[in-house]
């Protein structure tokens, strides 16, 4: 698809969870996806808590091209995830992201949110 290279990866406080994060996925001045997330600076682990990306944007490598940029990102945090869908499962799967049981860290944080850029 065409619209690859032109999706921008913006990240940004989570709109619906305090202490989130999320990555958005901007096509055109719209948002067409976003991966939220939470990340512990103290213990360097991380919990993707949602993934989404409008249908027209399915299967054309971007949900692969977000995690790894969110791994570029927080290049020292272990990934780890909540989610269970179908359409998240193989992508998690695919780039070797485990499903966790809880949204917390080993130390039981629930997650703390690392800012941008540490």
């Amino acid at each position: 698809m065409l619209a690859y290279r032109s999706v921008e990866l913006m990240p940004s406080s989570s709109p619906d969870s305090v202490g989130a994060e999320c990555l958005l996925l901007v096509h055109i001045r719209r948002v067409i996806g976003l991966v939220t997330y939470r990340a512990c600076g103290e213990c360097a682990e991380g919990v993707i808590t949602d993934v989404v990306l409008d249908e027209p944007f399915r299967g054309c490598g971007l949900g692969t091209r977000a995690l790894s940029y969110l791994r570029s990102l927080h290049p020292d945090v272990t990934w780890r995830t909540t989610l269970d869908a179908r359409l998240t499962r193989v992508l998690l799967r695919r780039m070797r992201i485990p499903r966790a049981t809880g949204g917390r860290c080993s130390h039981g944080c629930p997650g703390v949110a690392v800012p941008f850029g540490s």
